[in-house]
């Protein structure tokens, strides 16, 4: 991936705010008013998976009033992985710039996206931008220390098992470059629940993109419920104890062959 020479800003061009709904319809007007007053250059997209709560006509509503505000309306509940790469195909056909990932339930603050979106211009250029709860600066609010626990160890899990230097490969408020998303292969991207975060970062860190994380407040929802569930937990260390099993092997597969060649040329 190119990059400007060091020292140097990167202008962002046109951003895209991604926000996946399924029943945010007590969320969503207030997340959607809170972003454009904090971003007003910013679009939005909804990606509505059908609600049955009436979310899907709420965003109708918003962008009726608003023309930066656009819908995709979607069949079904297909999962959080699905949902997002629609989104970033939409924002890609469209030639949007930035693309960037955000919850509709009130944890991701939209008053803190001008900080990532500096951190996406900044020096250095990065990729991807990270909204990170587990970096000096970020924290948690009103989450049970069971939750805490489990991001906490299922972070340090992905690091060590696949050597993702990131403190949150979990997180969901990031900013991509669309060039970094425009080299994936987004139709092979099969994770379906919070696994997808750590398999974008993953895909972004593989092709040598530059990763930087930003500390975030995170607060707990207050409105409606958590779509965390074992099953989501369960996907998650699978796929975590699968790449990293590949991983290991790739390095020692990689070993082996620069031995063997080094072998070769001093006979």
């Amino acid at each position: 991936m190119s990059k400007p020479p060091d020292g140097t800003a990167e202008p962002l061009g046109r951003v895209l705010v991604v926000i996946p709904t399924y029943d945010e319809a007590m969320t969503l007007p207030g997340i959607v008013g809170r972003l454009r007053a904090a971003v007003p250059v910013a679009d939005v997209l909804v990606v509505d998976d059908a609600s049955p709560d009436g979310t899907g006509p709420i965003a109708d509503g918003l962008a009726a009033a608003d023309g930066a505000v656009h819908v995709l309306h979607r069949a079904g509940k297909e999962g959080l992985g699905v949902a997002y790469v629609a989104g970033f195909r939409w924002a890609l056909a469209r030639g949007y710039d930035v693309v960037v990932e955000m919850d509709a339930d009130g944890s991701h603050q939209p008053e803190e996206l001008p900080r990532l979106l500096e951190a996406l211009s900044g020096p250095g250029a990065p990729d991807l931008v990270l909204g990170s709860r587990w970096v000096p600066g970020g924290r948690v609010e009103e989450w049970p220390w069971r939750r805490a626990l489990l991001s906490r160890v299922g972070n340090t899990y992905t690091r060590l098992a696949m050597g993702l230097p990131l403190a949150d490969s979990t997180g969901g408020f990031r900013a991509y470059r669309a060039s970094a998303l425009d080299q994936m292969h987004l139709e092979d991207v099969a994770s379906h629940g919070y696994c997808f975060q750590v398999d974008m970062a993953w895909r972004v860190h593989q092709a040598g993109g530059v990763i930087r994380e930003v500390p975030i407040r995170f607060v707990e929802r207050i409105e409606g419920r958590s779509k965390m569930s074992r099953r989501i937990v369960g996907e998650a260390l699978l796929r975590v104890t699968v790449w990293g099993v590949q991983q290991r092997w790739a390095q020692v597969r990689g070993a082996a062959a620069r031995l063997t060649s080094r072998a070769i040329r001093r006979r």
